[in-house]
């Protein structure tokens, strides 16, 4: 019966221990903690601590094992493993395993040792981390917008470096927030903060990003102050422009590069008839050009569709500098239409009321056709040279006596090729460089006359008279009586 006593005693601890160590952790927690090393604290004789991953790899039992169990445990995979616990107490044993994939570390201390177990995975996986740390850290340095974290209770917790520079200029120190934060809004994660360092009048503007993370929040603030400072300077220009434009009597519409309106002057409003509240909100090219079409301030186009084409093409060739046209409107008055390319790819028209020039120059042309036609009627041949000689106005007689073309030769046509062609076609004079010369000069001018005889009719009488702003009229009179004599001849019988 005693004999039966300690056989139980013996085989059910045995059989206990067995259980406890098949079921003393399942394979996911075993997993869990395999990215730790493993570590034995062996102290006083016994082993009295290993961390869960040292329990799930070895067939250990804390308070269980003596120096000599760790070495009958450990010695097939880590064949130098010390026999027995180092006598100083101190220094530190860098042992291989077997299968050259692991190591073990064991620091001796005075009541015994600590064993770390280190696996090729485990030290790539701690270089790894050491690289991102430093990488980490380098990026902190070097970011150059301020970064902070705070904790739930909105304490300052962690800064980087451009952090703690923005906050010397603020005059804070400690934990205080540089940055004076609304209240978070959902779905907002961003907000433009105002920043005024200490001692200075300049104001800054940042927009902080606000990152919900485990323990806290996490913030980045770029700065803006260069694109509102570039902005406040564009409208400032603007406004200058529009200053100026305010007392131009030509309209002006400034478009975008996304063809909205970005500037106008008063007196668009006045040749359009659109109101400002219809300008001011920046409409587009086209709700522009429909709003034209609708107050009638451009000419009516026969169809929708080809008005819509011609409304493409203009734009496209106000863009390459190539827009010009004059608009005759219902009412009676005359717009000029330019478009210009402006830099960034906008667009400016210029619309200008020539009304009055379209008048003056319809009553001057009436005024020319009116003393042409008057001129025609004359039986003498008339032609009018301006003081450079060139051959300005004939009439129908003279056409007719030289056969010229009025048509189409007078702008081309100077005294020198009409004197050619009265030498052509009359009998010799000597006369005729007296003529020329008489036109080109602006000195001693008078009126006088010589004699002219086209080959094969009755002689006349050429009349050269000085008119107003140094031009010439050269008129050829016929006549039956006879011819007086030349200016230069009677001179010559004087002497």
């Amino acid at each position: 019966m005693d004999d039966l006593i300690v056989i139980l005693a013996v085989i059910i601890p045995t059989i206990v221990l067995s259980v406890w160590w098949v079921f003393r952790s399942s394979p996911k927690d075993r997993n869990q903690h395999f990215s730790d090393p493993p570590v034995i604290l062996f102290k006083n004789g016994t082993l009295e601590y290993a961390s869960d991953t040292a329990l799930a790899t070895f067939p250990i039992v804390i308070g269980g094992h003596s120096w000599t169990d760790l070495y009958d445990i450990l010695r097939p995979q880590y064949p130098d493993f010390p026999e027995q616990v180092a006598s100083n107490g101190r220094g530190r044993n860098v042992i291989k395993g077997r299968d050259n994939k692991s190591t073990l570390e064991i620091d001796w201390r005075k009541d015994g040792a600590t064993l770390t177990f280190y696996s090729l995975q485990n030290l790539v996986t701690e270089a790894c981390d050491m690289e991102e740390l430093e990488l980490l850290r380098q990026i902190d340095k070097s970011l150059p917008h301020p970064a902070w974290k705070t904790d739930d209770a909105g304490t300052l917790v962690w800064h980087n470096e451009a952090y703690r520079v923005v906050s010397l200029r603020a005059a804070k120190t400690g934990s205080d927030i540089i940055f004076d934060l609304p209240p978070s809004v959902p779905d907002e994660n961003t907000c433009r903060i105002k920043f005024e360092p200490a001692g200075s009048t300049a104001v800054e503007w940042f927009d902080v990003t606000r990152y919900p993370v485990d323990g806290g929040m996490l913030h980045h603030a770029t700065s803006r102050t260069a694109l509102i400072r570039a902005e406040e300077a564009q409208r400032d220009f603007v406004q200058t422009l529009a200053k100026t434009f305010a007392h131009l009597s030509i309209g002006l519409a400034i478009f975008n590069r996304d063809r909205q309106l970005a500037l106008f002057n008063p007196a668009l409003t006045d040749l359009t008839g659109l109101s400002v509240s219809f300008l001011s909100p920046r409409p587009t090219i086209d709700s522009f050009f429909d709003a034209l079409r609708e107050n009638r301030r451009m000419p009516e186009p026969k169809n929708y569709k080809t008005w819509r084409q011609r409304m493409a093409d203009l734009i496209t060739d106000a863009e390459v500098g190539r827009f010009e046209e004059t608009w005759t409107l219902e009412s009676g008055q005359t717009f000029s239409v330019k478009g210009r390319p402006h830099p960034d790819g906008a667009i400016a028209f210029l619309i200008e009321d020539i009304s009055a020039e379209v008048s003056l120059a319809r009553n001057f042309r009436a005024e020319l056709e009116l003393g042409q036609n008057l001129a025609d009627t004359f039986e003498d041949a008339l032609a009018v040279f301006s003081r450079s000689g060139q051959l300005t106005f004939s009439n129908k007689a003279y056409d007719h006596l030289w056969g010229f073309d009025s048509g189409t030769g007078v702008q081309d046509t100077t005294i020198t090729d009409a004197v050619r062609l009265w030498q052509e076609k009359s009998l010799p004079n000597p006369l005729w460089q007296d003529l020329k010369d008489a036109v080109m000069t602006l000195q001693d001018r008078s009126e006088w006359t010589m004699p002219v005889c086209l080959k094969g009719q009755s002689p006349m009488l050429c009349k050269i008279v000085p008119i107003a702003a140094g031009a010439t009229v050269v008129r050829f009179l016929r006549q039956s009586s006879p011819v007086a004599q030349p200016r230069a001849r009677l001179k010559k019988n004087s002497d």
